[in-house]
């Protein structure tokens, strides 16, 4: 087996990368792909085919497979085809990863890191094509408060992470990883259908796994569970159909607690309901929806275009 100093298969130049070829498959070491990985000849062939959006798709899934212990993972042709039907990560997101890497690269609060927009690590962690994006995502991190520095005419930022920053990372370090979506909703049996033939069946075909807390044996207060179980999700599904017995007030509160944490909430309301929302909620875009197919169809879409594909997919 030989050792060369090579482009990296997935980008190809002019990123280098350190190859190790066995004949049948490459073990690669590139900063652009975020790291080690090994990719088959029939894989190989078929990435050169790929636009540089699936490349970022690709590099952001060798990403996750490391994330959840895979030191070197293995791209196969049916890993390709997995990523052909992938959706790219939501700009808030990629942002959050940036975040992540500054934060690593500081080693202690306070410390300053400089990032050039066209740094290979930089792009592969947010999912990026070009040095414009990074600089983009830099500038939303920045009006968050979660970084702060300056930004030089040739593209490099100096700077440091907020306390604020810090708190983020803090907050999403528990649910990055996380498949569950917790449902917030009306348990009454009028709602039965939408929730079977529509809200768990659309968070499943997104690739997450719904979580109903009366449907949980505990001894705890079911206060204590709402708030473990939210805490633990990788985003909170919210109706607020009501029918005629009033608002619910554990929707509400569930979903003003899921926004406290800075999680992704998604919300939706039978159509003849939704003239009687809240003031609090109503300026939020809710999917309206009149039958079960169709609120699984409109929340699978609002899941992949605001969260991403889940780990089920």
């Amino acid at each position: 087996m030989t050792t060369t100093t090579d482009i990296c298969p997935i980008w190809g130049a002019p990123y280098e990368a350190n190859v190790r070829n066995d004949g049948f498959r490459k073990f690669v070491e590139s900063s652009r792909a975020g790291g080690a990985y090994i990719i088959t000849r029939e894989a190989e062939l078929a990435v050169s085919e790929f636009d540089d959006s699936q490349k970022s798709i690709l590099t952001s899934w060798l990403i996750d497979q490391r994330l959840r212990g895979t030191e070197r993972p293995s791209i196969t042709i049916e890993d390709v085809k997995h990523i052909e039907r992938k959706h790219p990560m939501p700009p808030y997101e990629r942002a959050e990863r940036l975040l992540r890497l500054i934060a690593e690269k500081s080693r202690i609060a306070g410390f300053y890191v400089g990032v050039p927009y066209d740094d290979p690590a930089a792009l592969a962690q947010s999912e990026s094509i070009s040095e414009l994006e990074v600089g983009f995502l830099l500038q939303y991190l920045e009006e968050k408060n979660w970084i702060r520095g300056t930004h030089s005419l040739n593209g490099y930022f100096s700077g440091i992470v907020t306390v604020e920053g810090y708190g983020r990372i803090a907050d999403q370090a528990t649910n990055v990883d996380s498949s569950q979506a917790f449902v917030a909703m009306w348990f009454d049996e009028s709602m039965n259908e939408a929730c079977q033939d529509g809200i768990e069946p659309g968070i499943r075909d997104a690739g997450y796994e719904p979580f109903r807390v009366d449907r949980k044996e505990h001894t705890n207060k079911i206060d204590d569970e709402i708030i473990a179980e939210i805490r633990r999700s990788r985003f909170v599904v919210a109706d607020f159909t009501q029918g005629d017995s009033g608002a619910r007030g554990g929707v509400y509160y569930e979903a003003g607690f899921a926004h406290g944490l800075g999680l992704q909430v998604i919300f939706t309301c039978k159509e003849g309901d939704v003239d009687k929302l809240h003031f609090d909620t109503n300026h939020y875009n809710h999917i309206v929806w009149t039958t079960p197919e169709d609120l699984r169809e409109k929340l699978k879409n609002r899941i992949l275009a605001v969260i991403g594909e889940g780990p089920g997919v």
